[in-house]
């Protein structure tokens, strides 16, 4: 199921862009759920990660759709945008948010369904692992190819990616059944290691960027055979 916020301040367009998406489902057979913002200001309080698409309209009361896009940016790398506007020239300024298209007012169903293939097919070819991860009062969407490796300190995880470190209340065992399709492998009991970004293996260490972390001799084997399997078959 495709997830898509709209963010729309007048009433005809909010239930227009739902009719359309309910056709465009009831064409394609594809599920999608829908929520309806009615300004900028309303999805970026509290701003929960969960959207696959979000329309944007430009021009709206309290918080127009670019300041908004940029705030929602903040904390959501992979949401598509696409605004929604009168004025073609705002086109440009969406590069800024890195926003996938627009879409001109008034708004026919062939331009709109044109808009959602795009990114319908965007979501199908770049599809990855995103993980919801705690960030003082609000979570931050993370791609699992950004984390170089997980780590339990007493009842915590702490998850280390290139930039930030991110500490969450959950267990190493959950932790590696929820990344069990992204190859992440343990190298011991405490680290949980992405293997894409493994940079070299020494006799008992093995290093991730500039971590080195120590390989237990228990989970030597098969640590060693499972990085030997990924890069054997050319993932990167």
């Amino acid at each position: 199921m495709i997830r898509i916020a709209v963010v729309e301040d007048e009433k005809d367009c909010q239930e227009q862009l739902r009719r359309y998406i309910k056709r465009y489902g009831e064409e394609t057979g594809q599920l999608f759920d829908v929520t309806v913002f009615s300004d900028g200001l309303d999805i970026v309080e509290n701003y929960n990660p969960i959207w696959d698409i979000i329309f944007m309209d430009i021009r709206m009361k309290h918080m127009d759709g670019m300041k908004a896009a940029g705030k929602i940016r903040e904390y959501d790398p992979a949401v598509i945008i696409i605004f929604i506007t009168t004025m073609g020239q705002y086109a440009i300024k969406g590069y800024e948010v890195d926003a996938l298209d627009f879409v001109l007012k008034p708004v026919s169903y062939a331009q709109f369904s044109m808009k959602m293939r795009k990114a319908a097919a965007l979501i199908r070819k770049t599809e990855e692992k995103y993980l919801l991860l705690p960030v003082e009062d609000r979570k931050e969407r993370v791609s699992t190819r950004d984390i170089l490796f997980l780590e339990v300190q007493n009842h915590n995880i702490q998850v280390v990616t290139r930039n930030k470190i991110y500490v969450m209340r959950h267990s190493m065992q959950a932790a590696e059944k929820d990344l069990a399709d992204c190859h992440f492998v343990r190298c011991n009991n405490s680290y949980l290691v992405n293997l894409a970004n493994v940079t070299g293996v020494n006799k008992d260490t093995v290093t991730v960027e500039k971590y080195e972390l120590p390989i237990s001799r228990p989970r030597k084997k098969q640590f060693l055979k499972a990085l030997s399997d990924y890069l054997g078959a050319g993932y990167r």
